[in-house]
Parts: structure tokens; sequence; C-alpha cells
């Protein structure tokens, strides 16, 4: 066998192509590897090539083409291919793994599919999952990503929004816990990735959790109240906002009120409806908060002249056959915020529609409502022991409790001194 040389007046420069098919010069070289050579075309083409054997069977990897790839690279990287050839790994069978192992956004596809499907976050997660982490490693093989790709990702969500960079770092370790699960690759790079190493520069503990304590003061109530219905805002998005502050419910289970959940004065919201609780919970509807139902059905007989699909029993209707998201009605607060009188509170910024709940769960408080009654009022369970032994709902005591909130709200909204109104507690002591 031929030694290879290389340069321009080297046996490879001088090699002739067949003139059909192809030929091989197997490098005699004392650092080359048994079965590199060099393979020509009839075309002229010419490429370094490693012949081996795996179970019996001859096999070819082409390392390059020359002169892209020098004679010296190439034999170094013979001599790589030969080592792990010698402990059992073969170059061709390696590279179709590779072809075959998914990228992140094609791990991302299947995980939502099987842990996120059906589930009331399924956009939230996707939001996080696609539009960030999918985003910044998306096109790169499962096996290829490593703890500081996910480190940069999470440091960028964290810039602006700490706590989606929290969960989103978390959902990093389910879907790369999923890789593990499948035998993609053998171990999970972010694996015990603490938030504490996450850096952003001008942040202290950037992922740190601050409890959301945002809620509106009396200008602010006045002015939404005042301002909600000629705001912009479509009116069945107006009335729903509305009806969370005068509820205190959580505004998904608002957003997606239907009439055969009403029975007289009383809400019921299935327990399906419930995102952080598995038991129903029942509401005493105010005489505002029948006012604000009646608006909204109201305002759906006027569109149905414009609709053609029937209306599907939804209060606040978007579009027919479905209810407004709790998203929409985030969306549009922040859209209108200038024309609803939304202040900027450090740290907290412009109010969105949870706070309206938190508004009107401070506002208990301050009709002097026991902190027990105010958390049932606003579908908070009892817990504990208490939560085993004490099944009583209550129902009087929050009738009392939702019409002491209204006489409150009502007051601030007319401009009068909600502190004048008689306690709520004195009132239900009377009462007895």
């Amino acid at each position: 066998m031929p030694k290879l040389t290389d340069g321009k007046t080297g046996t490879i420069a001088k090699a002739e192509a067949p003139a059909t098919g192809q030929r091989f010069i197997f490098d005699d070289h004392r650092d080359a590897p048994r079965g590199f050579g060099l393979r020509i075309t009839s075309a002229g083409g010419k490429a370094f090539v490693l012949q081996y054997n795996v179970d019996g069977r001859q096999r070819r990897k082409t390392i390059g083409d020359w002169p892209t790839w020098s004679l010296e690279a190439a034999r170094a990287e013979a001599q790589n291919l030969t080592r792990g050839i010698n402990t059992g790994v073969d170059p061709l069978a390696e590279r179709q793994r590779r072809r075959e192992e998914p990228t992140i956004k094609e791990l991302a596809d299947d995980w939502l599919k099987l842990h996120a499907a059906g589930l009331k976050s399924e956009s939230a997660i996707r939001a996080l999952i696609g539009g960030d982490l999918v985003k910044a490693i998306g096109t790169m093989k499962v096996s290829d990503v490593r703890r500081r790709d996910v480190i940069e990702a999470v440091e960028a969500k964290a810039a602006t929004a700490p706590r989606q960079a929290a969960i989103l770092l978390a959902y990093a370790r389910k879907l790369l816990d999923f890789a593990t699960d499948r035998d993609v690759i053998p171990a999970n790079p972010v694996a015990g990735l603490k938030p504490s190493a996450i850096k952003v520069a001008g942040k202290r503990d950037p992922l740190k959790s601050v409890a959301r304590g945002r809620v509106l003061d009396a200008d602010e109530i006045a002015a939404f109240w005042a301002n909600v219905e000629t705001s912009g805002l479509h009116r069945i998005t107006a009335l729903a906002l509305k009806l969370v502050l005068v509820t205190g419910q959580r505004p998904g289970e608002v957003a997606g009120m239907h009439a055969k959940e009403i029975s007289g004065r009383i809400w019921t919201i299935p327990a399906a409806r419930r995102g952080k609780t598995e038991t129903t919970q029942s509401v005493y509807l105010t005489d505002t908060a029948l006012e604000i139902i009646a608006a909204a059905k109201a305002e759906l007989e006027r569109l149905q002249t414009r609709r053609k699909a029937p209306q599907a029993g939804f209060i606040f209707e978007a579009t027919p056959g479905k209810p407004i998201t709790n998203a929409a009605l985030a969306r549009a607060v922040e859209r209108a915020h200038g024309a609803l009188g939304a202040k900027q509170v450090d740290p907290w910024g412009r109010w969105t529609p949870h706070d309206l709940r938190r508004t009107m769960r401070t506002g208990l408080s301050a009709c002097k409502v026991p902190p027990h009654i105010a958390e049932l009022v606003i579908g908070h369970t009892k817990r504990g022991i208490v939560a085993v032994y004490d099944q009583h709902g209550f129902e009087d005591e929050r009738q009392h409790a939702l019409e002491a909130w209204e006489r409150r709200l009502l007051a601030i909204v007319n401009g009068t001194n909600p502190d004048a109104l008689p306690d709520n507690v004195v009132k239900l002591e009377a009462r007895a």
C-alpha cells in the first residue's frame, strides 16, 4: 500500500480518477489506522474515509473532502474513530442516531401533548416553553444542551419577568426529565439547578418570588367604576371586570359564568371550573351583582341580531359559544389602564384583574368581616383539622359579608365616606 502524502506534488494531488465508479488508496503511514484511505470518484472528487468491521460486516465512514480536510487532520480523526470502534461504538450507527435524535423543539412538542394538553394553564405553559425556551435553544439537539444554555434562557426571561422565569426554570427541568425518561439523554443537565444560580445585572436573587399585594385605593376604585364601560373596552369585558370586584371570585371563574350556574340569588361555581380547589363554591349575588348580570344578558341580546350562532348560555360570551378568557381580561386592563385611572404603584405597577379580587378581600376586612368568613367568601377552603371537623357552610354570614362589601363599594363609587357605614359585625350581632 502506498503512503499518502499531502501538498501539490503529493500522492493525493497526483492520484488519478477512475474511468467509472470509484477507487480507494489506503494509507500505509505508521500514524494511519488500518482502513484509513482516500476515495476518488470518476468525477475527480477526493475524500478521506475509514473502512472498518462491525459484527463481521464491513462499513465505511466518510471523514471529509480533500483539501477541505488536510491529511494530518483526517488521520487524527481516523484515529479517534478507531478508538471508539474498538470500544464498541459504530460511527455510522452514531450518525444515524444523531440524525434521529429530536431537537428541543421536537421534544417540547411531544411533552406538551402529553403533559399540558387540556390543562387550564395550557396556553400559559405553551407560551413559556414555546415563546422562551424553544426560541432560545429550540434548534439544538437535546444531547447538545448544556446547563449554561438553559441558565442563559432563564436569565433572559428574568430580566423582565422574574416570576415567569422561575416557572420557566421548573418547566425546563420537567422537559429534560422527560428526555431522560425516554432515554434520549443519560442525565438531565439542569438537575439540581437552583434559582440562586440565575443572575441578572442589577437584581439580587432575580427569581425570588415577592408576594403580590397590589390593591386599588378609593380613587382607583371610583375611576374604574365610572369609566370602565366607556373606556373603549368591549362592554361584556367591562361588566365581567365589575363582577370580579363585586363578588371577589377569581377572574377566570367570573369570565366563564354560565346561566345554568345561577339559581335565584345563588351562583354555584362547579369544582371543574375552579383551578386551585376541588370543591364547588356558592356565591350570594347582591343587587349590584344581579344588575351586572342582567346588563350582560341584555348586551348579548343586543349583539345577537348581528350573530348567526345562537347563544350558548355564557353570561360573558366573547365569541359565539365561547366565554371571554382570563387572559383577555388581563390584556384589556393593560390596554386601557389610562382610561381606567390605574396608578403605577411600586413594586407591583398597575393593577390587574386579579387585584380586583384582592381589593374586594381587603374591603371585607375593612367591613369588619371575620377573617374565616372573608376567606370563605372569596372561595378559599378551610384547612387542616378545621376542614375535617367543621362542615358548617356559613351561608348567612357570607351573604351579610357580601352585602356589607356592596355598601362599602357603592359608598366609594358615590364619593361618600365608606367608614361612616355601620359595622357589619354589629349588624350581625343585632340580628342575632
